[in-house]
């Protein structure tokens, strides 16, 4: 017996959606939309990224219902959940839609549908077991960081320095932090040379992380200021001990 929902009406293939225009599409057909927090509703106007996925279904002669998992990801690395049910009160009735903040609200107003109690032959029930959401490694900051990306990679001197492959991810970050990194320190043989190790983390749309490892140091010939950028904390490390070496 097949299904009789499509999970393209909610997620166009063709037509990627942003956060916004995820939210203002979910907002617009659910009837109750009214009811959500205006504090809900003010963190997911800023959300970097969504993911919107089949929960479970259940139909039965004829009435049917569907619930759909919404998230977000927000700027701070947290994430917020909408639930979505979606069911006909009569047979062959066109679907309503009902947004909610929680599951207790979700299962409360699935109590109320009427879908028969006891029809097991015409029952059929689908349950999507999704993975918990990623723990973040850094709180991030939306903030041109594309651009920030690029004006890195841009300044780097080192020849082995991230490629295209690098550029390109990054041309969908969506929000950056920036930080110092301590630890082993480099060797100074000479009076005056310094080293300075900064982490750039990026968070992508997709919800993804990549960082780069970028090093500043004056182990030149007349004492400039260089930028390198690597992929690794550990390659970037190993370059501030061979320039330390080279100038000792």
């Amino acid at each position: 017996m097949s299904v009789p929902y499509d999970t393209a009406a909610y997620e166009p293939p063709d037509s990627p959606e942003s956060p916004d225009e995820h939210l203002a599409r979910l907002l617009g057909r659910a009837l109750n939309s009214f009811e959500l927090p205006d504090e809900t509703v003010r963190q997911l106007d800023c959300a970097l990224a969504h993911d919107g996925s089949l929960h479970s279904a259940h139909h039965s002669a004829g009435l049917h219902r569907e619930t759909y998992r919404h998230t977000w990801l927000l700027a701070d690395g947290s994430a917020l959940t909408l639930w979505e049910l979606v069911h006909n009160t009569a047979p062959g009735a066109e679907p309503q839609h009902e947004v909610y903040v929680d599951e207790e609200e979700l299962r409360t107003a699935t109590s109320r549908l009427p879908l028969p109690p006891d029809a097991p032959d015409f029952e059929l029930p689908v349950t999507v077991q999704l993975p918990p959401a990623p723990e973040l490694r850094h709180v991030y900051v939306p903030d041109h960081s594309a651009d920030h990306a690029r004006r890195l990679l841009r300044r780097a001197e080192n020849a082995d320095r991230p490629g295209p492959e690098t550029a390109a991810l990054l041309s969908a970050a969506c929000a950056h932090r920036i930080t110092q990194a301590f630890g082993r320190p480099s060797r100074a043989g000479r009076s005056g040379l310094c080293f300075s190790l900064y982490e750039h983390a990026f968070l992508l749309a997709d919800g993804g992380e990549l960082s780069l490892w970028e090093v500043e140091h004056t182990a030149t010939p007349d004492g400039r200021h260089m930028c390198e950028v690597y992929l690794s904390e550990d390659a970037a490390r190993d370059a501030m001990e061979r320039r330390a070496a080279q100038v000792s």
